[in-house]
């Protein structure tokens, strides 16, 4: 059971590189408007209270950044109301108090049992990932491989993820760099995992499991993102669920490892470790 406040966690992991704020994107912010707002609103049964958003979001604000809420945040992003720039502490702190309100709510609803909780908690942060990307790949107009069997395919999907990578750059989700990489040497959970880009379909397909790293510059959520996980167990992790849906969608299972915690890198270098899985009907 995770015991820490807003406020304590803020004071032991500030973010001070966060501080000058960056204007987001109205593309980005009306794709995640309408994903965010349609789970936020179905978990609620259509009766949410944005008014506790908006406390929520003022909160954070003035602890994080030290900042005025704008009063009518909340309302305009649920309305995707952009004659105001949104600037990205702001997006940071919307993205907070709305998956706060979320997890929360979960939390009344199943109060005595973790792994479940745990669980729906995820599967929030999945669909918003499925209708974030259903739009994203209606406006890029991406045209994904039908599996991963051969090298076009497997060259065909990586051309795929860099045209969100560089929408979401573009979109001022990341600040600086994108990069999702098959090149993988690393040590994880106590073993070494060295993979080399050209090994990848013979590892997914032969042993069932292959690798990648995402890594991101200057992620606009990464503050809300150790918030959130260091207070109630679960972050956002918006475009890493993204990506896991283009992958469903090509037939595989991919995501981050369980134990991805956020803490501990760099704003300008976070890196998670992926492993990508074929469906059993793959």
């Amino acid at each position: 059971m995770i015991t820490k406040s807003l406020a304590q966690i803020v004071k032991e992991q500030p973010f001070p590189e966060y501080a000058q704020w960056w204007e987001m994107g109205n593309q980005f912010l009306g794709f995640m408007s309408q994903a965010i707002i349609s789970q936020w609103t179905k978990l609620h049964n259509h009766h949410g209270d944005l008014s506790q958003v908006q406390t929520y979001l003022t909160e954070y604000l003035g602890l994080v950044f030290n900042r005025k809420a704008n009063p009518l945040l909340v309302e305009n992003f649920q309305r995707q109301n952009f004659s105001q720039v949104i600037y990205s502490g702001e997006f940071d702190a919307l993205s907070y108090a709305f998956y706060r309100s979320a997890f929360e709510h979960l939390g009344h609803q199943i109060p005595n049992d973790d792994l479940a909780l745990a669980r729906e908690r995820r599967l929030f942060t999945k669909y918003v990932g499925q209708i974030f990307f259903k739009a994203l790949s209606n406006h890029l107009q991406l045209n994904l491989p039908s599996n991963l069997k051969t090298v076009s395919q497997f060259t065909h999907l990586q051309q795929n993820i860099a045209l969100i990578g560089e929408f979401l750059q573009r979109q001022g989700y990341l600040r600086d760099n994108f990069a999702f990489s098959f090149a993988v040497n690393v040590t994880h959970a106590g073993n070494q995992i060295q993979q080399d880009p050209v090994d990848f379909l013979s590892n997914l397909h032969q042993h069932g499991l292959g690798y990648a790293l995402y890594e991101m510059g200057y992620p606009v959520i990464l503050p809300s993102a150790v918030y959130l996980y260091h207070t109630l167990g679960e972050a956002q992790h918006h475009s890493s669920r993204t990506i896991e849906e283009l992958f469903a969608r090509v037939g595989y299972r991919a995501c981050e490892t369980d134990d991805f915690d956020p803490t501990g890198f760099p704003s300008d270098k976070i890196v998670e470790l992926w492993e990508i899985r074929p469906h059993l009907s793959s």
